[in-house]
């Protein structure tokens, strides 16, 4: 003979497969779970029988008979043999008549116990407690349905080389040991100036102007006539005109075509030092220009600097020799890598930074004097370190922990010491080893029931007699 599930041992058993878990609708109590277990068994084996019937649309809408719609649509049955969810309930159900009850708690969180089933002022039951649902231990146990709702993750902590970015802005400079300015050493006339301006590349040797001087003619004359001396066969003879020369930045072509052609030149020709871009020119064809007056300045731009303002806080972990990758917004996409050179001895006292030069190589130039750019420094360590994800880590301040995941859902709380961050991972140098596994997501949910736990167990104590 099959069993015959009755009314309220049926809305039972269809409260319980609407929650997901048994409750105890209409005054039915918890210590009903046997019952309630051995239906469900029952008609878990009655080969397909209809247990309720659900509205078609899956709204919480049942009945024990058959039914319609409001617009004319019947109602779906629910057989025994089919609702998976029917069958996680029975499990859940036999699965709580093997646990005991050590008390009941407040369903909305609040710190009210009760050691027999109730209701709150809303009617809603009491949540049961069972034993090894807290633990003396500090540790925290979880439903798996509470973990999959809530979204719990965990991940091992592990060995990675972490990459510590440290991002500050900056502007491109000239290379102060790649300038040079020419300027005349004596009284001179500038006759004539070749075909360059402000802003033209200029390679070494490359002719800039034309100049008359009364002293380099005087001293050329000097320096020719004791070539021509009888005595010129003598090493040391005539060495005074020729360093006399020297001393007025007689260009050294020009010295070896006086040794050449024993003339004395009417206009010395003056050329370019080095190759680099002509950034001023003060020359004026028919112009006197006096002693040290600057006529052209020359910059070497091949290698510029980038002047980097490094916030105080992460002064400490940047050094001389570290890899910079530079980039500008001129050249959306292009890197520039460079080393630091210099960091500088002093702090912006409006700003409170740090200014650190970091030389560039710039062959194409492309970075010009001026140019703003965005400055990524690596102060990570080459080595592997253990380390988990930033998301694991709750931080009060001073204290920083994770949740440690023990199986069977039940976590841990454990302080650690941590130490760089990069990559989305941080270092810890204390509290954990390698493979433990750690929460990384929904660890504040549990922290909040680990604390619910702990002012429910305090209330439970305290109401002992």
């Amino acid at each position: 003979m099959k069993p015959v599930i009755t009314g309220a041992a049926a809305a039972a058993i269809v409260a319980a497969v609407v929650g997901g878990y048994v409750v105890a609708p209409h005054g039915l109590r918890l210590a009903d779970v046997g019952a309630i277990t051995a239906i469900t068994a029952a008609a878990a084996q009655s080969g397909g029988g209809v247990i309720y019937y659900q509205d078609p649309d899956g709204r919480p809408s049942y009945s024990l008979t058959p039914k319609k719609t409001s617009d004319g649509r019947d109602y779906r049955a629910v057989r025994a043999n089919a609702d998976v969810g029917f069958e996680a309930t029975a499990n859940a159900a036999r699965a709580s008549a093997d646990r005991k009850i050590k008390f009941y708690r407040n369903p909305m969180g609040l710190p009210d116990t009760s050691s027999v089933p109730k209701k709150d002022q809303m009617g809603m039951d009491y949540i049961p407690v069972f034993e090894g649902d807290d633990s003396d231990d500090g540790s925290v146990k979880i439903s798996a349905g509470k973990i999959q709702r809530t979204g719990v993750r965990s991940e091992p902590a592990a060995k990675r080389v972490l990459a510590t970015i440290i991002r500050a802005p900056g502007t491109i400079a000239l290379d102060e040991r790649r300038i040079s300015v020419i300027t005349m050493r004596s009284e001179s006339f500038v006759q004539k100036v070749a075909n360059v301006t402000v802003g033209t590349h200029v390679t070494k040797g490359q002719p800039l102007m034309e100049v008359y001087s009364p002293a380099i003619s005087s001293a050329s004359a000097e320096y020719i006539s004791t070539m021509a001396s009888p005595s010129a066969a003598n090493p040391s003879y005539g060495r005074g005109s020729r360093q006399r020369l020297l001393n007025l930045d007689v260009p050294d072509a020009v010295i070896a075509a006086m040794e050449k052609n024993h003339e004395v030149p009417l206009g010395i020709a003056w050329s370019s030092p080095r190759d680099g871009v002509v950034l001023e020119r003060n020359a004026v064809e028919g112009m006197r220009a006096q002693p040290g007056e600057a006529l052209f300045r020359i910059a070497d731009h091949s290698v510029v600097w980038a002047l980097v303002d490094v916030a105080e806080r992460d002064l400490g972990a940047v050094a001389e020799g570290q890899e910079v990758t530079m980039r500008a917004k001129s050249f959306p996409g292009r890197t520039f890598s460079g080393k630091i050179s210099v960091i500088y001895p002093e702090i912006n006292k409006d700003t409170r930074t740090a200014r650190v030069r970091i030389d560039l190589p710039n062959p194409d130039y492309a970075l010009l004097h001026g140019m703003y750019v965005d400055a990524e420094i690596n102060t990570g360590s080459p080595d592997a370190v253990l380390s988990i994800p930033d998301s694991a880590v709750m931080d009060s301040g001073s204290r920083q922990a994770v949740f440690v995941d023990k199986g069977a859902g039940r976590y841990e709380p454990r302080e650690v010491k941590i130490g760089n961050r990069g990559g989305g991972y941080v270092e810890v140098r204390q509290g954990l080893a390698e493979g433990e596994p750690v929460v990384i997501a929904a660890n504040f949910l549990i922290d909040a029931e680990s604390n619910l736990n702990a002012a429910l167990k305090g209330f439970a104590d305290g109401a002992k007699p």
